[in-house]
């Protein structure tokens, strides 16, 4: 494994010079002073090294293993990187981690795998899901799970049956006819079966991960696309025949989609297998660490826990990339039977990061007044107004936005609600983290408009004026490209993927 320190008054190789960005604003158009300080002060501890890599600081290498693989989150990351970052912590059995954006649960499971406890907290209620099924690894009952497949696998849906699934607007002819009356009946007897609790969670969770693949929409990046045979696409190329348009162009063709039923099966018999393989694993004898969760934003739940009692921090927030979770995960949010407006009040709710978010500082300000913690906030509030480098960024994409270089002037409401949000998480992290605990923060940085903005670097300053002492800013390997338009107009600059190491 190479790993390389890395000063910037060392004679460095090209190869590792490109990690250091150089111009932060194309042709020179915006002032980036405060970008450069930044940048020399935070490339003295940087590692660029290959100890993690895209797979492993995403859902890739959790595909095929054992546990993390039972719900597709893309956004999540690995078990690997987890079990690294817990060992480079020290954390012992015990402890309690935190997963403030817990997502999948990878940070939670993995922890609870070694002895230790974990409180996180997420939106998403896929995350409710999830956790209930894979933290009850110790108490299923391998035979009752079989049984629940023989019963599962006999159902025959009664041709009178017209129960259909919850919709709305983005997920109307996801499915196949038949297959959205199978999934509706499938999840009925799931409710009304004989089974236990715990056989019923992660048959929940099986169906949960089934649907994108009985489904004509894959995720892919920030979109769903659709299958050139789904209705959705069909009526959009007759209203554009009748409009005298061209047709849509879409590649995507799944082939030939299974039944809710194969694909609930396949995947509750890889659940199983997996079941009885950590069941047999000495670490969960006598394990008796436990998983807390809620289904809250971390911004509200974060200021309500005891100071000093959390060991440690990993976690990933939602990147500043415009990804819309409550888009991507549309299908999902449907089925649980969200409507769409409280999708859209999700959406809203989420860390700030499409161009729909709005500012939360006002809510801020009433919560913390609420809970009598006003002097908190405006201690928070001083912290962002004082930051230079995050005010030389939000002056640049205003300027860039006049300049007619954005086209979508929701990305400076996003950027300025992002920095000021998660000013308010690593706040709160450090009030409650004990003394010496460590936090590890997975992010990208991202470009718009020919404007660089080093998330981590400027997360590492705000935590500094916190109170943390940076420790360690991991970047990987591999670097991000831009997209096809800022590249065609401003050229090309990698983007640093990191992982940010502090400690109070």
């Amino acid at each position: 494994m190479d790993i390389y320190q890395i000063s910037i008054f060392d004679s460095l190789p090209p190869e590792i010079k490109n990690y250091s960005v150089e111009h932060f604003s194309a042709d020179s158009l915006c002032s980036e002073t405060a970008r450069q300080e930044l940048e020399k002060k935070y490339f003295t501890i940087t590692e660029i090294t290959d100890k993690f890599n895209r797979q492993s600081v995403s859902y890739q290498l959790n595909k095929n293993n054992s546990l993390h693989s039972w719900l597709k989150y893309k956004e999540g990351f690995s078990a690997d990187l987890v079990e690294i970052l817990l060992s480079e912590m020290k954390i012992k059995k015990g402890s309690i981690m935190l997963d403030p954006f817990i997502g999948s649960g990878t940070t939670s499971l993995v922890a609870q795998m070694n002895g230790i406890n974990s409180i996180g907290f997420d939106i998403m209620p896929m995350s409710k899901i999830a956790i209930d099924a894979k933290g009850n690894i110790a108490n299923y009952n391998v035979n009752e799970l079989y049984e629940f497949l023989s019963y599962i696998q006999s159902l025959q849906r009664p041709p009178d049956y017209i129960n259909k699934l919850n919709s709305i607007n983005i997920t109307l002819g996801a499915f196949p006819d038949n297959t959205e009356f199978d999934i509706s009946f499938i999840s009925e007897m799931i409710e009304i079966s004989k089974f236990s609790e715990e056989t019923k969670s992660l048959a929940r969770l099986c169906i949960l991960n089934s649907l994108e693949c009985v489904s004509y929409t894959a995720k892919d990046g920030q979109y769903l696309r659709w299958d050139e045979r789904s209705k959705k696409v069909i009526e959009a190329n007759q209203r554009r025949i009748t409009a005298g348009k061209k047709l849509c162009t879409t590649i995507l063709n799944k082939g030939t989609l299974p039944t809710i039923k194969q694909a609930f099966s396949e995947r509750l018999i890889k659940a199983i297998y997996d079941i009885q393989y950590l069941q047999e694993k000495s670490s969960l004898k006598n394990n008796d660490a436990k998983i807390t969760f809620k289904q809250s934003s971390a911004l509200i739940s974060l200021p309500l826990l005891e100071g000093n009692s959390i060991d440690g921090v990993i976690t990933s927030p939602p990147y500043c990339n415009r990804y819309d979770y409550t888009r991507i995960y549309a299908l999902e949010l449907a089925y649980l039977g969200m409507g769409e407006n409280e999708i859209s009040k999700t959406r809203q709710d989420l860390i700030s990061c499409t161009v729909e978010s709005k500012s939360k500082m006002d809510f801020l300000r009433d919560y913390y007044y609420s809970i009598n913690r006003m002097k908190d906030f405006d201690n928070i509030f001083s912290i962002i107004k004082n930051n230079l480098s995050l005010h030389e960024v939000l002056n640049a994409l205003s300027f860039r936005n006049d300049n007619g270089d954005i086209n979508n002037k929701g990305v400076l409401k996003m950027v300025k609600g992002y920095f000021e949000e998660l000013a308010f998480i690593y706040y709160e992290l450090y009030r409650i983290c004990n003394k010496c605990a460590s936090v590890a923060f997975v992010n990208d940085n991202v470009r718009y408009a020919g404007e660089v903005i080093p998330v981590d670097f400027i997360s590492t300053e705000l935590a500094e004026q916190i109170g943390f002492t940076a420790k360690k800013i991991y970047t990987l390997k591999q670097q991000k490209g831009n997209s096809s338009q800022q590249m065609k107009k401003f050229g090309r600059v990698p983007l640093r993927k990191s992982i940010t190491i502090w400690e109070k």
